[in-house]
């Protein structure tokens, strides 16, 4: 039995989806993303799979807003990194593209997110903009 690919959409170096268990898995439990890209990839993992304690843990607290809660009716249908920069040491921006169906419509979320690493060297996700005019 093939197990179960990882919904942020990596692939290994042979171009196969990642599993679950080899991609974002180990972030979901605890371990530290190494960079602000897979934090982003994890935290989409996490909106696919309801995660709300995942996604507290890695917003950072003085942006988290207190009502984080996925949307059940939101399909998410695949994500595409287009950058992630590494601004300095501490923050980076990675800007990516989210698919989703609603009620049946397509729609694209497309995101600059900005991050920046605490004290404790983790990830945090600060906020985004939307370099398209809109979410």
């Amino acid at each position: 039995m093939t197990p179960p690919a990882c919904p942020c959409g990596r692939a290994d170096a042979r171009g196969r989806p990642r599993a679950l268990a080899q991609c974002c898995g180990p972030l979901l439990a605890g371990q530290p993303a190494p960079d602000a890209e897979l934090l982003m990839r994890s935290r989409y993992t996490a909106y696919v799979l309801g995660d709300v304690a995942y996604l507290r843990a890695s917003w950072d607290p003085a942006t988290c807003p207190a009502d984080v809660m996925p949307d059940a009716a939101t399909k998410w249908l695949g994500l595409e990194v287009r950058d992630h920069r590494l601004i300095d040491a501490d923050h980076a921006e990675v800007e990516f593209v989210a698919r989703y169906r609603i009620q049946g419509r397509g729609g694209r979320l497309h995101e600059r997110s900005r991050f920046r690493r605490d004290a404790q060297g983790r990830w945090l996700y600060v906020d985004g903009s939307f370099p398209q005019g809109g979410p």
